[in-house]
């Protein structure tokens, strides 16, 4: 034990590493529960209290220099305007209710602390094996406790609605999805995008055959929670940015072959088939009524003089009602979720609605940011992101592919990975599921932490 906590670095290494473990693999159980309110307190918000108290810690003496870097400056400004927003929202526009509102902000705190947890645990860049290790065991675990809930009856721990999220066991039934250990099937599906791609450049990287194998399988157990997610934007954001992430590492054929194999196994899920054949009838549908709609009328005109007689009454039978076709996910989407984000920002242009002001789901992550927090807190949040891309830019025009197998892996990965997670936000609110957030963050923290030149010890 003494060992354990003899330098900070040690501290800061077990610390990501019960993160990664905690949040992933623990399910979303709540711990205490506020009336009125479906995101519940729960023990893993502990975990992430110690976090962040740990690390304030530590860096308050070097509050000024972290926080004048760009990245970190983009974050700091980003919670500044959702609490000016949360204030405009309460005492202005009166679209929140207080606690709820602050209960929100405070998550967004809790989101962000792992990104300054990430830059501390990869001073020794040798800790990044570690890291990858990690999180293979992780991934490897929930694909047993997805393997459990088809086949086992174990439950399912969701928060899709306010009764699902008091803690209700769920059990999987024929045609549902696969959460595993998350709560919902695009979180899960979100997750694998991000990790996925650094496991495959990770396999064409490596020499040693054991890891190889090790590696396979691990991908093998991915493609099977990708399937059983059903998540289509996620298998379209997938195979992006594993192609992405291979060809960073010029490996061409590989791209190739995780392709074909990719799509091979996907073929093999029935409920992917039927989602996507729902999208492909309601696209053909609607190109047979436009196309029905172009066809000229016959108009035909008496000319003068012709006798006309008078018209005779001739019964219509009632109309039978035509059959409305459309994909359900894009229509919720379409007209009820992407329209109330839209409303909220003409409300408030500059700073929103507020925190919990469009209620839980927006299914556009941009959107969502632009009705809670305005344009101001958008440009914020896509500083944060620009920053994070600049970086990455700017390494990969430098030599990384001199560095270790294992850190040319994940640069590449979180290159096709990050761009992947920006697809799925156009469709899922990635940013505000937990598990994920704090995951995505932590991501990016090592990600910074491993391409800086300085870091926060020096």
């Amino acid at each position: 034990m003494q060992k354990l906590f003899k330098s900070p670095d040690s501290i800061f290494k077990y610390l990501t590493a019960a993160v990664l473990m905690v949040i992933i693999l623990y399910p979303k159980f709540p711990f205490l529960r506020l009336p009125g309110i479906q995101v519940a307190i729960r023990l893993e918000d502990f975990l992430m209290v110690g976090v962040t108290a740990i690390c304030g810690f530590y860096l308050l003496p070097k509050a000024i220099p972290i926080f004048s870097s760009k990245i970190e400056k983009a974050i700091l400004v980003y919670l500044v305007v959702g609490f000016i927003s949360l204030l405009s929202a309460i005492f202005l526009t009166k679209t929140v209710v207080p606690g709820v509102g602050i209960l929100h902000w405070l998550r967004r705190i809790e989101y962000f602390a792992p990104f300054l947890l990430g830059i501390l645990a990869i001073r020794k860049k040798e800790n990044l094996g570690f890291y990858l290790k990690v999180l293979m065991l992780t991934l490897f675990i929930v694909f047993l406790y997805g393997l459990g809930q088809k086949y086992l009856h174990w439950p399912i721990i969701v928060t899709q609605n306010l009764e699902y999220a008091k803690g209700i066991a769920l059990r999987w039934i024929p045609g549902s999805h696969i959460n595993s250990t998350f709560a919902g099937h695009y979180d899960l599906a979100t997750f694998l995008v991000l990790v996925l791609p650094i496991f495959i450049s990770l396999f064409f990287l490596v020499r040693q055959l054991k890891t190889k194998i090790v590696l396979f399988i691990l991908w093998l157990s991915g493609m099977w929670l990708l399937s059983a997610a059903v998540s289509r934007i996620s298998v379209v954001s997938y195979l992006l940015a594993s192609l992405t992430s291979l060809i960073l590492i010029k490996k061409y054929k590989g791209a190739i072959l995780v392709l074909g194999l990719s799509v091979v196994i996907f073929s093999f899920s029935s409920g992917l088939i039927a989602r996507y054949g729902s999208v492909i009838e309601v696209i053909k549908r609607w190109s047979n009524e436009q196309r029905l709609l172009m066809v000229p009328l016959n108009i035909y005109a008496a000319t003068e003089g012709t006798p006309t007689k008078a018209p005779r009454y001739i019964p219509t039978p009632t109309p039978i009602p035509i059959p409305v076709f459309e994909d359900r996910s894009s229509s919720i989407r379409l007209k009820v979720e992407w329209p109330r984000a839209l409303r909220a920002l003409s409300k408030n242009p500059l700073l929103g609605t507020g925190y919990s002001s469009i209620t839980l789901a927006t299914d556009n992550d941009y959107l969502r940011i632009l009705g809670e927090l305005g344009i101001l807190g958008f440009g914020a949040f896509a500083a944060i992101i620009f920053g994070i891309v600049k970086i990455l830019v700017e390494k990969l025009r430098s030599s990384w592919r001199n560095s270790t197998e294992a850190e040319s892996a994940f640069l590449a990965g979180i290159c096709g990975g990050v761009f992947g997670v920006l697809i799925n936000a156009a469709f899922i609110d990635v940013f505000e599921a937990s598990k994920l957030a704090i995951i995505f963050w932590l991501v990016m923290g090592i990600l910074v932490g491993l391409i800086r030149k300085e870091n926060y010890n020096e």
